[in-house]
């Protein structure tokens, strides 16, 4: 089902850019503490977690599983909004850091990407595991939203009531074209720079030997790092191929339990077009589209000085729906 959001910006912020930047601005004094845990995987590397309070065992409040974009943290803005605005709640969050993104290295050549559900997986089956009494959902951010996509997909019968899809690159090919247009190039700049760091931190720790570091600093775009560094280091045979593979929306309608999918028109790391499904869908699913919000932006109210934030109210509302609270 597709529909219009009903997000209007601030007066003071319409443009895309402004949108997608300022929440760092505002934020980056914002102090969030969590309780902090390591889960080692099966391959015998490990994800750090982030939660908002540890639950006991016969804990019964909802808790809602966070997954961050490309190279984010339980220190991104946005992370750090939606885990207090879930705590607000009365529900419990857990951000699961990709590999690599806490801030340590992840022991093996690979670390994640778009399209890899193995650890989310684990996690979910962890967690159902540990808490049997409790209701879950879950929601991801940017490419975290993709990789939900392609988990719920992958996994029918998982044990979220609820999912939420914020501002994801749905079609990988596309997206990797836009970011590397006009103004989107210094975004691609700042997250390949990242990228590229932690890639070369794995290659002086000799995990990583298929690429030199003179080859790596060549490297000037994303495609040409899915490339050279994510396609080889996941079994993928180029990047087109982990594009194909990986794209969330080719596999949407294979989602059974109820999604918001949110999405911008003026989103700079995104093409717009490309990045909606094209085959009609199920009443459960709900695509929301907004003329503005950027990326992961979607502020708005009348105070330049009190800015709000409505992705943590529309998210955590649409949540709510399904996520019946019966505490003791």
């Amino acid at each position: 089902m597709y529909s219009a959001s009903k997000f209007k910006p601030a007066w003071w912020l319409t443009n895309a850019h402004f949108q997608t930047l300022a929440a760092k601005f505002f934020r980056r004094n914002q102090q969030l503490t969590t309780n902090n845990e390591t889960l080692e995987l099966p391959d015998g590397d490990f994800v750090d977690l982030a939660w908002t309070e540890k639950p006991a065992k016969d804990n019964n409040k909802p808790i809602v599983v966070i997954l961050h974009g490309l190279e984010g943290s339980k220190d991104s803005h946005y992370a750090k909004g939606m885990l207090t605005a879930v705590k607000a709640r009365g529900w419990i969050a857990v951000l699961m850091h990709f590999r690599g993104c806490s801030g340590k290295p992840n022991r093996q050549a690979s670390s994640y990407h778009s399209g890899d559900t193995r650890d989310i997986s684990y996690l979910t089956e962890h967690l159902s595991a540990r808490y049997q009494q409790c209701i879950f959902s879950i929601l991801g951010f940017s490419l975290g939203g993709n990789v939900l996509t392609q988990y719920l997909a992958q996994v029918p019968n998982n044990p979220y009531k609820a999912a939420a899809v914020i501002c994801a690159p749905l079609d990988l090919a596309s997206c990797s074209a836009h970011i590397n247009q006009g103004f989107s190039r210094l975004y691609q700049k700042y997250l390949l720079q990242m990228l590229k760091d932690s890639t070369l931190e794995k290659i002086n720790k000799e995990t990583i030997h298929h690429i030199q570091p003179t080859q790596l600093a060549a490297i000037k775009t994303m495609y040409d790092f899915d490339e050279k560094v994510t396609a080889p280091l996941n079994g993928f045979t180029s990047a087109e191929h982990y594009y194909q593979q990986s794209s969330g929306n080719q596999v949407i309608p294979n989602i059974k339990q109820p999604c918001l999918f949110v999405h911008s028109a003026d989103d700079p790391f995104l093409n717009h077009q490309s990045s909606l499904p094209t085959q009609p869908l199920p009443e459960h699913l709900t695509f929301e589209v907004s003329t503005h919000g950027g990326h992961v932006g979607f502020i708005y109210g009348n105070n330049p000085f009190k800015p709000k934030y409505w992705l943590e109210k529309r998210v955590p509302d649409f949540l709510a729906n399904y996520l019946t609270v019966n505490q003791k």
